[in-house]
């Protein structure tokens, strides 16, 4: 069986993409939560299930192999269970998907400094930096173009839930969060992840988490 070591659920972004990475594959998984930063934490990141990946969360382990990155773990289990679970059918749908995923993975840094995620708050809204809003307002054009050129078939970025809604998934957590206004269409595409039953599962179980991180209890 699949074993996917996670973080917080209130806080861990990473975590959340693997976590929902793993829910789409269809596999039974064993879910261990590592409290972030406490005493388990500093003695688990230094033992042998930590070990190829850092000290870092999450990381799936199948078998002898170990998954540490939340993209590759998506591709990972793409390559398992069919590429069809993740990504469009559609070449040019899947160039698209793909490049959005990538640009998820490795940008926006301003916002996730900014505004790290608190599934279990919401902060009145605030005046966000010039970084940010640029960072918001390319977010927001990615996904009008997704959901104008390949969403007609579902409610989703590209039609059917896959990687890029995955990735996503926690920016629409922090843009509620921190009270970001969208447009219309947006604030549709963000309620329909939010409505998701795995995120569902994911945000209720994070209200009944004990531990409480004060970093991420306040807005900068």
């Amino acid at each position: 069986m699949l074993k996917l070591i996670i973080g917080n659920k209130a806080y861990s972004s990473w975590s959340l993409r693997g976590w929902l990475a793993v829910k789409q594959s269809g596999l039974p998984f064993e879910e261990i939560t590592v409290p972030m930063f406490d005493d388990e934490w500093d003695k688990r990141t230094k033992g042998n299930e930590f070990a190829p990946s850092g000290g870092k969360v999450p990381i799936l382990w199948d078998d002898k192999a170990v998954i540490w990155d939340s993209l590759a773990i998506i591709e990972w289990l793409a390559d398992k269970t069919g590429k069809d679970r993740y990504w469009p059918a559609d070449d040019a749908a899947r160039g698209m998907a793909r490049s959005m995923a990538a640009e998820m993975h490795s940008s926006y840094q301003h916002l996730r400094n900014e505004c790290s995620m608190n599934v279990r708050k919401q902060f009145p809204a605030k005046q966000l930096s010039e970084p940010v809003r640029q960072e918001v307002t390319r977010i927001l054009q990615l996904w009008a173009q997704a959901r104008a050129r390949w969403g007609t078939g579902g409610p989703y970025l590209f039609g059917d839930f896959g990687a890029v809604d995955i990735m996503f998934a926690p920016v629409v957590t922090r843009f509620v969060t921190y009270s970001i206004q969208v447009p219309p269409f947006a604030a549709n595409y963000m309620e329909t992840i939010l409505s998701h039953p795995w995120m569902q599962e994911w945000i209720s179980a994070a209200q009944e988490e004990p531990w409480v991180i004060e970093h991420y209890e306040q807005t900068v």
